[in-house]
Order: structure tokens, then C-alpha cells, then sequence
């Protein structure tokens, strides 16, 4: 089945959301509390039920927009969120257009096929604005090609963002919840003009 619009529109209305923890993950929320410009305008790509979205508002940022192709998990995000209607997208990734402070990576590169991964970092770049950044998680594991989440490996991602990023972090993360300690990679990756 391709992974599209209405794939995903499916797991959301079956509940077949395994990779949803039900609130902010820790290393993305430890990330979040020590920034202090609350007026970065920030794009969270693929945000199913934005859980990263609800906490940064609740710690007082506003310029916050949440992009998903299905529209369920968007409602879902609105109700918990508040953010400003116009703050929710619901749009294909690739088709997106937009400047970006900071992007916050969580479960989305992990949900599209491999063979789009370039395509996602070249994306990304033309999305921030200089000195922006990428910032959040990305699996550490085996890459399972039959169905998301795909995973990946350091050396991989390497390869994929090091033409368009100063790699300012990748390494293993020390705060994943118990179900992702030792699968997840925390990333921060700053746009090279």
C-alpha cells in the first residue's frame, strides 16, 4: 500500500499509532526548555498529534506551525494546541513553502520511504532561513524496507546531511524513554548557505 494521504488518514482513525507517545519526547522537550527566543518561528513537518506543538505553547511560543497530510490528527492537534487555525497545515511536505527559524524532526523522516530521505534534506534546507535549524530525533536501528517506522544509522544520516548541514550534534540519545532507549539519534543541524 503506498504511504499516502489516505494511509496515513487510516492510522489515525484505526488508532494504529505505535510511534506516538502521547506527549513530547523527553530529548526534544530537554531541547525546547532551553531556548529562549519564544518568537523563533518554528515548523513541526509530519506532526501527527503535535504533542511538541502543545508543550511549546504551553511554554509560551506562539510563531508555531504544525504540518500534516492526513487531517485527523491536525483536528486532534487544534483542540490540544490552541494554535491559530492558520497554523495548521494540512499539505503534502514536498509541496510546503515557507521560512523557518527552527524545525523540529520527530517520527517524520522515520515515516517516509527511504528513497525520499534526500529529497526530505534538500527540503529542509530550503525551508530554514539562515542559521536555522534542524533539531530532534531520528531511529537508530536496523532499516526495515517492508513498512515505517524506517529506521537508519548514524553513518547513513551523515552521508545524507553533511552537504547541507554543519552537523552540530548526532550522537545516540542519553534521555529516551524506556520502549526508545538505545534507538534514537538526537540531531542538530545547522543550515550551510
Amino acid at each position: 500500500m503506498p504511504l499516502n494521504k489516505q494511509y496515513w488518514e487510516d492510522r489515525y482513525k484505526n488508532n494504529s499509532t505505535g510511534w506516538d507517545l502521547g506527549i513530547i519526547s523527553t530529548p526534544i522537550k530537554e531541547y525546547v526548555n532551553q531556548l529562549e527566543n519564544k518568537n523563533s518561528k518554528i515548523l513541526i513537518p509530519g506532526a501527527g498529534n503535535a504533542h511538541e506543538a502543545t508543550y511549546l505553547v504551553k511554554n509560551g511560543f506562539k510563531n508555531i506551525f504544525i504540518l500534516d497530510i492526513a487531517l485527523s490528527p491536525l483536528k486532534f492537534a487544534k483542540q490540544r494546541s490552541k494554535l491559530p487555525e492558520e497554523h495548521l497545515i494540512q499539505q503534502d511536505f514536498f509541496d510546503h513553502k515557507g521560512s523557518y527559524d527552527l524545525i523540529i524532526e520527530q517520527t517524520f523522516f522515520c515515516a517516509l520511504e527511504p528513497r525520499f530521505r534526500e529529497s526530505y534534506v534538500k527540503k529542509i534546507h530550503m525551508l530554514l532561513r539562515d542559521q536555522g535549524c534542524l533539531i530532534g530525533v531520528l531511529f537508530n536501528f536496523e532499516n526495515n524496507l517492508s513498512s515505517p517506522p524506517f529506521g537508519g544509522s548514524i553513518n547513513e544520516y551523515l552521508n545524507l546531511f553533511e552537504p547541507y548541514f554543519e552537523i552540530v550534534t548526532m550522537e545516540p540519545c542519553n534521555n529516551s524513554v524506556i520502549e526508545r532507549q538505545g534507538k534514537e539519534i538526537f540531531i542538530k543541524l545547522k543550515k550551510k548557505k
